[in-house]
């Protein structure tokens, strides 16, 4: 588990948490999930929040000067913590060209590996600047293939002193680790630094902030306040009702090894929260998954991908007919297999949960079923925009 930062911001340690690229061990059981069927959790791709110098994975990403020896923003703070081994051995690469990438040790980071890339500076998009930074992701993610890296945490290349706009240099770091994700077996994470500029240049539409405003029911359904709790970000009408401060007050004095579960706690609604009843037929989880992915055509691949799941997680349910997921996991399944709203409910309804208006999460995610957009990377932008959970 990633250490909590000095500043014990109850955000850090909700994110760490929901985000980091491995698997986190934890003594809680998460809802609906069977104890000898869950170690951790599985992320192909996820959006984090964070100090990449913390994250402990097989590799993190370096955004390099030509040099390689070090120099301001998250290239200096990579080798201030990673110590002077890094320096010497940055010595021995004579520099790196742009979008070309090179790996040496961790030294004292938690990563095994720091894969050195150099991204463009932006000179207003006229000289090949796009082409270089598509070049460094894919350049970066085929130097972990090839040292058999299992997780990468990438910072978003070239967006700080080199002036590329945040807006671009985010879709591309999207659409060159969709395009990985899509032959290769691999847990990538894309560590967001400062969140305000994420905030500024990624908000989510027009159109989804109007259907949360119209469908969300819970106590904060008017704008966007920043409030200190989940990332500073809350849909309020100007105060905390009781009952969210007493949460928040929660979050704040638990302990690090409950944080997970109270969070899965906030978006893991069953269909008995809600009055209803989990049904009994005759036709499990699994079978009915295995019965959708038969009927769609689709490779077992194809879909545990397009869901963002680790073949695993997907092993796993497969091999168990009375495997019990989580909510994420379902809709997860949902999205991949491109059910509508109703099926949607129906798939839910099977491993006993429901879409509820007044769960902030379920509202993002019923737009997105709604308007038949199944694209997983845009969900979960959008999930990170609001604080929750994302479909990892």
């Amino acid at each position: 588990m990633l250490p909590v930062s000095e500043t014990g911001s109850i955000l850090y340690k909700r994110l760490i948490i929901f985000f980091t690229g491995v698997l986190i061990k934890t003594q809680y059981v998460m809802r609906g999930e069977s104890p000898e069927s869950i170690s951790g959790l599985y992320m192909p791709f996820s959006i984090v929040n964070g100090d990449i110098t913390k994250i402990s994975c097989d590799a993190i990403v370096n955004a390099a000067n030509s040099s390689l020896l070090g120099g301001g923003g998250v290239d200096g703070a990579i080798h201030s913590a990673a110590g002077r081994g890094l320096y010497e051995e940055c010595l021995k690469l004579n520099g790196c060209g742009t979008g070309e990438a090179k790996i040496t040790r961790g030294y004292k980071l938690p990563a095994k590996y720091v894969i050195h890339t150099v991204g463009p500076v932006w000179y207003g998009g006229n000289k090949n600047e796009e082409y270089l930074l598509r070049s460094c992701y894919t350049n970066s993610l085929e130097l972990a293939l090839e040292h058999n890296c299992e997780s990468v945490a990438f910072p978003l290349i070239s967006s700080g002193a080199y002036g590329y706009p945040f807006g671009e240099a985010f879709g591309i770091a999207v659409d060159e680790i969709r395009k990985f994700l899509g032959k290769n077996d691999m847990d990538v994470s894309l560590v967001i630094f400062d969140r305000y500029d994420f905030d500024i240049s990624r908000k989510p539409s027009e159109e989804i902030r109007k259907y949360i405003s119209d469908n969300y029911t819970g106590t904060y359904n008017s704008s966007v306040e920043y409030d200190g709790f989940y990332s500073k970000r809350r849909i309020c009408g100007g105060k905390r009702s009781p009952a969210s401060e007493s949460r928040r007050k929660e979050y704040e004095s638990a302990p690090e090894s409950c944080l997970y579960n109270m969070a899965l706690d906030d978006v893991c609604e069953t269909a008995d929260d809600i009055g209803s009843f989990r049904p009994v037929l005759d036709e499990s989880f699994t079978q009915m998954l295995l019965r959708l992915i038969d009927e769609r055509n689709m490779k077992d691949s194809d879909c545990y991908k397009k869901a963002n799941i680790d073949r695993r997680l997907f092993s796993k349910i497969r091999s168990d007919i009375h495997y019990n997921p989580s909510k994420i996991t379902v809709i997860q399944f949902a999205v991949a297999l491109e059910l509508d709203i109703d099926e949607t409910k129906e798939f839910l309804m099977k491993a006993g949960y429901a879409l509820s208006p007044s769960n902030y999460f379920d509202v993002i995610v019923s737009f997105y079923i709604e308007n038949g957009n199944y694209d997983v990377f845009a969900i979960n932008e959008t999930l990170f925009s609001y604080d929750q959970p994302q479909l990892i």
